[in-house]
C-alpha cells in the first residue's frame, strides 16, 4: 500500500477530511454498544452493584451500563477491535492480541486472570453482538481514517484497568480504549453517546488521556494485518503509557 510505504519512510500522515469527502463502500468504522455483562451473570451482577453505589452517591437513578467495541472495514479486510477481560489462556495471536495490561494492580499482573487484552482481530467476532443495543453506529466511511485507526491499536496505553492512574476523574477500562482510539484517530467524539438511558463508564478517561498525549509521536503498527501478520516496532506489553 502506498500509505504503508509512506509511513515506513517517516512521511507525515495526510490531514483528515470529513468522512463525506472520501467515503468508500470498502471502508467503514462501526461502533457497537453491548450491555455490560451480556452473556455472563458475574460481570452483569457486579456492574449493577457498581452502578447502584454510584447512583446512590450521585443521588440519581441507576443507568444501564454499556461496553463498546469497534468493527473496521478496509479494502484489506474486516477487523474487530475490543478490550477483553478475563482473557483465555491459549493462542493470543489467533485472536489478534496487540496489547496487554494489568487489572487492579501492576504488581500482580503476572497472573493471567488479572490481565486484560486489546484485540485487533482480522475476521474476528464480537462476543454477544446479538445483544448490542442501537448498533452498529456508523462513524465513518473514510478509508484513510479507517487505516489510521487500525494503525493506532498497537499503541493503546496499557494503563491499569479499574484505576485512575492519570487523574482523569474516571477509571481506565474497555470503554477508555475505544474512546482513546476514536479521539486519537481524528474522529469527532462529541456527538457519540451510549443508548438512551445508559452510560459508558471510562469513556471520558479515554478522551482526556487522548487530549493530554502529545501529537502522534509514534505509530507502533506498520501494517494492518492483525495477529501474526503484524510488524511491530517494539513490544507494547508492560511498557509505559507513552514514551517520554
Amino acid at each position: 500500500m502506498k500509505r504503508a510505504e509512506a509511513f515506513r519512510k517517516g512521511q507525515p500522515s495526510e490531514p483528515w477530511e470529513p468522512p463525506s469527502v472520501r467515503e468508500s463502500p470498502e471502508a467503514s468504522i462501526d461502533l457497537y454498544w453491548l450491555p455490560l455483562g451480556a452473556g455472563g451473570w458475574f460481570v452483569r451482577l457486579n456492574g449493577r452493584i457498581y452502578e447502584s453505589i454510584h447512583a446512590l452517591l450521585e443521588r440519581r437513578r441507576p443507568f444501564d451500563l454499556y461496553h463498546s467495541a469497534l468493527e473496521v472495514r478496509v479494502p484489506e479486510g474486516r477487523f474487530v477491535i475490543e478490550n477483553s477481560w478475563p482473557i483465555p489462556d491459549d493462542h493470543p495471536a489467533s485472536r489478534g492480541v496487540v496489547v496487554e495490561g494489568p487489572v487492579g494492580s501492576r504488581r500482580i499482573a503476572w497472573f493471567r486472570a488479572l490481565r486484560y487484552e486489546v484485540r485487533l482481530w482480522r475476521d474476528g467476532v464480537i462476543p454477544d453482538v446479538d445483544e448490542a443495543v442501537a448498533s452498529p453506529q456508523r462513524l465513518s466511511g473514510d478509508p484513510r481514517l479507517a487505516h489510521r485507526l487500525l494503525d493506532l491499536v498497537g499503541s493503546v496505553p496499557s494503563l491499569v484497568w479499574g484505576r485512575d492512574e492519570l487523574g482523569t476523574g474516571e477509571m481506565w477500562n474497555s470503554n477508555s480504549v475505544i474512546s482513546w482510539l476514536l479521539a486519537r484517530s481524528g474522529l469527532p467524539t462529541d456527538a457519540i453517546r451510549p443508548p438512551a438511558g445508559g452510560r459508558a463508564p471510562g469513556w471520558e478517561a479515554g478522551l482526556v488521556t487522548a487530549r493530554r498525549q502529545p501529537p502522534e509521536r509514534r505509530q507502533v503498527m506498520m501494517g494492518c494485518g492483525g495477529g501474526p501478520d503484524m510488524e511491530l516496532r517494539e513490544s507494547v506489553k508492560g511498557g509505559p503509557a507513552w514514551p517520554t
